[in-house]
C-alpha cells in the first residue's frame, strides 16, 4: 500500500527554462497540481523530501500550500536521464476513497526449477485501486515452477478492491528451458546460414596451429631439460 508523505509546498510566479534551473539551484523541485476541475497550481516542493517521496512508483502525497493540504497523485515525474535530479512533477489531485487507474510494477520472486530460465514479460499491469491504497508491486513467485509453466495477468493476485485494466490473457511470466552452449551455437550457425553468412575460418586454424605451435614448444623444453639434467649427471 502506499505511504502518503506530507510535503510543505510553494506557490511559484516565474515560469521558463531559466526559472526552473533557478528553482533546482535552490535544492527546489518545480511542479504543477491539477484535477477535479480545480485550476492548475504551480508551485515548488522541497528537492530532498521529494525525492525521498518518490521512490516509489504511483506515489500519493500530502501536499501543503499556506496551511491547506490537498492529496494528489505523482502522475508525471520527469528525470534527468544522467544526473539524480528529477526536474519537474505532475501532480492529479484525489480523494480518498476514489479509484485511480496506474500502472504497477510486477515484481518475481523465487527459484524456479533447475536448468530453467525466467522471463517477465510484463514488467507492470494496470489496474484500477483506491488512489491511497496504490500497492507497490505486484509479487509474482516462481518458486519451483517446471518448464512451460506460463503466468497470465488474470493468475496475479491483487489487492483487495482493485481491478485489473490489463487484459487477462497478457503474458506476465513464462518459464523454459535454459539453452546449452552447444544448443546455442547450433542455433547460430543455423542463423548465418539462412542470412547466407559464410564464417571465416582463417582465425580458427591460426588459433589451432599456434596452440600446436605452443604443444611442440613446450614438448622440445622439456626434452632439453631432461638432456641437461643428464649431462650433468654424468
Amino acid at each position: 500500500m502506499s505511504d502518503v508523505s506530507k510535503l510543505i509546498a510553494e506557490k511559484r510566479t516565474q515560469f521558463g527554462k531559466g526559472a526552473a534551473r533557478k528553482i533546482r539551484r535552490d535544492h527546489k523541485i518545480p511542479a504543477v497540481m491539477y484535477g477535479h476541475g480545480a485550476e492548475p497550481v504551480h508551485i515548488t516542493l522541497p528537492g530532498h523530501d521529494t525525492m525521498l517521496a518518490l521512490k516509489v512508483a504511483n506515489a500519493v502525497l500530502t501536499i501543503v500550500i499556506d496551511g491547506d493540504e490537498q492529496l494528489a497523485l505523482a502522475k508525471d515525474v520527469q528525470r534527468d536521464p544522467i544526473k539524480p535530479i528529477i526536474e519537474h512533477v505532475d501532480l492529479v489531485i484525489v480523494r480518498r476513497g476514489e479509484k485511480v487507474t496506474v500502472d504497477v510494477p510486477v515484481h518475481v520472486e523465487g527459484e524456479a526449477a533447475a536448468e530453467t530460465v525466467v522471463t517477465v514479460d510484463a514488467q507492470t499491469l494496470q489496474l484500477e485501486v483506491e488512489a491511497t491504497k496504490i500497492p507497490e508491486n505486484l509479487v509474482v513467485s516462481v518458486e519451483g515452477l517446471e518448464v512451460g509453466t506460463q503466468i497470465k495477468a488474470s493468475e496475479v493476485e491483487l489487492p483487495a478492491g482493485a481491478t485489473l485494466v490489463t487484459d487477462e490473457e497478457t503474458l506476465v511470466v513464462n518459464i523454459t528451458q535454459q539453452i546449452s552452449q552447444e544448443e546455442l551455437d547450433a542455433e547460430l550457425a543455423e542463423a548465418e546460414e539462412e542470412a547466407g553468412i559464410e564464417r571465416d575460418e582463417s582465425d580458427e586454424e591460426l588459433a589451432e596451429a599456434a596452440e600446436a605451435e605452443g604443444e611442440a614448444a613446450e614438448g622440445e623444453s622439456g626434452e632439453g631439460d631432461a638432456e641437461g639434467e643428464k649431462s650433468e649427471d654424468a
